[in-house]
Parts: C-alpha cells; structure tokens; sequence
C-alpha cells in the first residue's frame, strides 16, 4: 500500500520531509500541501511533488479525502490544532517537536488520543533512530550495568540573535530530555540548571553556555552542557557511567587525517548532516506504521512528558541552582 500523505508546513524541514517521502523512502506519496506562504507550497510542488493538490489551509488538507496520513512541519504554535485535527479525522500523523508549545496542549493530544482509542501520532525525535544512539541504548541494556551517570553536552556553532536564554531548553535541550528517558528507561524527578561564566560571542538576550542537572526516578544523575556559540562545530556528546563500566556515543563517521603535522578528524558544522540518516529511519517508521492505519515509534506521551521537563528547566533557569521538582501524572494504558 502506497500512503498518501498531506504535508502542512513547507519550510525547511516540511520541504526535506516532502522530499525525503518522495525520493528516497517506500511506501508513501506526497499528494496535499499546505503552507501560509503559498510561494512555499508551490515551489515544493514545482520541484518535488507534482501532482499534489495544494490546500489553503491545514484543516483542509486534513480532511481530503485522499489523505491517508499528514506530516506537521509547520510552525511549533500551530501543531496542537493540526495533531487534534488528525486524531479527529482518525488519521495517522507525524509531527515534528514540540508537539505542542505548551505542556497543556500537550497532555490535550493525549486525552483526544486516549479517547480515540489507538495510536495515531509519532513525534519527531529523531535521535531515537540515529545508529550511534541505538548502539550506545544496546550497550547499556547489556554491558555496562545499571547506569549511574550520565555526562552530555549540545553545541551549535551559533545561533542568531533571536535566539534567547528558554531557547536552549525548548529548542536545543529538548532532544536530550527525549532521548535521555529513552536511553535510560527511566523518568525525571528534578531538575537545576547552573551558569557558568558567559561566552564572549553570547549576546544580551542570552546567557551562553547553561549546564542542566537532571535526576531520575532511579537516582540516575544527568549532567548536561548546552553551549549554542561554541564557535568550532556542531557536536553532540553523550557518556553513560554504569555499574560495570561507561560507554560513548560514537563520534559520526570522518576520515582522520595526518595533514599539515597534524592529527585531525573533521567535525560537522550543520545539524541536518549529523543526522540525516535518523530522519530517514524515523519517516520510513512512520510510513509503514500509517500504512496499518496506525503510528509507532516516540509517542504524544514522550512529547508531554517533555513539555513537563521542558517547563521545569526553564523555571529553574531563574533559581540559581535550585532544584525544581518534575511531577508526571500516572502514564495512560495506551503508551504502556
């Protein structure tokens, strides 16, 4: 069965997204766009879809009724009133995080996804289907023992000026808060966040780099630093201390070279190249899923609990170092 799939928002990653379904992947077609820039929409019907029907509006692209499945890649505000339009429609959908810009929006996805009765959403964290990450969760299930700690760190080259202080929580630290649950198969409890001296190429607005401590319900400690004008590198880091011993995520393929007397490995500068074949495990993931009338993979469950984690670091941004504590409600049934 081919999916035919509806794509609301054609910026950057609802374009990538489009291509990658068309291009690259089986078992899906692009057949609806949508877009509040219309030149956004057509280009991406000119240059990669072009036999999609273009919507004026998200809602109407959702109830074609050759749609079988919608991709929400439009802006973070808007996504709680596609993902319910879907569940509405009982049709399967992928949505890029947040889920929804705030945790009540959040946990609304998962009433309406509770009382439709089965799985339609998949939100899209990605660095569940990277091959580092997958590697690293099988070497902790079965090598290094119970984990105790965790040392990460996230670092951007730089950011633009918009980009303020929350942002390192909300749009960088949010795939850490993920991935993190994931890795461990565990639940946060509390969180801190420290400042340490601020990066010269900071600016007013942002205090650069902030390290978060994390705790989990089973005393794992989590340390993770978020430096968005590191300057040298898109870098992504991840160390898991256990009982037994302590494995790394592994760095992403390079050629090291002897060059100039040097010893040297390149490092990415872009985040879409780090993980470029994430994206493509998780969209396939998605298609097959659809394809039974249904999602797998991170759930509307993962992005709440995320919205949760999210807002309780952003507070403690404030508390110099206090804890603030996370309370999760009980998980529903559906998300066991």
């Amino acid at each position: 069965m081919t999916v035919r799939i509806g794509v609301i928002g054609t910026g950057a990653i609802g374009r990538d997204h489009a291509r990658r379904i068309n291009q690259v992947l089986a078992g899906g077609r692009i057949v609806a766009l949508s877009d509040v820039n219309g030149a956004s929409a057509e280009a991406v019907k000119a240059d990669i879809a072009p036999d999609a029907r273009i919507y004026a509006t998200g809602e109407e692209l959702i109830a074609a009724s050759d749609v079988d499945a919608v991709l929400v890649t439009s802006w973070g505000t808007t996504h709680e009133q596609y993902v319910l339009g879907a569940i509405a429609a009982g049709k399967p959908c992928f949505c890029e995080k947040p889920l929804a810009t705030t945790a009540e929006g959040a946990r609304r996805i998962v009433d309406a996804e509770v009382a439709h009765g089965k799985r339609l959403v998949q939100v899209g964290f990605m660095r569940r289907y990277d091959e580092g990450y997958v590697a690293l969760k099988k070497a902790i299930e079965t090598q290094t023992g119970a984990p105790i700690m965790v040392h990460a760190a996230h670092r951007n080259p730089t950011v633009p000026e918009r980009y303020i202080t929350p942002m390192a929580v909300h749009d960088t630290l949010i795939h850490e808060i993920d991935v993190f649950r994931w890795l461990l198969n565990d639940d946060y409890v509390s969180a801190r966040v420290l400042f340490p001296r601020k990066a010269v190429r900071s600016h007013g607005k942002l205090r650069d780099p902030q390290v978060v401590v994390l705790e989990t319900r089973n005393g794992v400690l989590i340390d993770v630093e978020i430096f968005v004008n590191c300057h040298y590198g898109y870098d992504i880091q991840c160390e898991i201390v256990g009982e037994d011993g302590t494995a790394r995520l592994p760095e992403p393929m390079a050629v090291p070279m002897r060059l100039g007397a040097k010893l040297q490995n390149e490092i990415l500068y872009d985040w879409k190249d780090r993980f470029i074949g994430a994206y493509d495990v998780e969209l396939q993931d998605f298609l097959k899923a659809a394809a039974q009338g249904t999602a797998v993979g991170p759930t509307s469950w993962d992005g709440y609990v995320a919205a949760i984690t999210s807002d309780a670091c952003v507070k403690a941004q404030d508390l110099a170092g206090d804890a603030v504590a996370i309370d999760l409600a009980e998980r529903p049934g559906l998300y066991a």
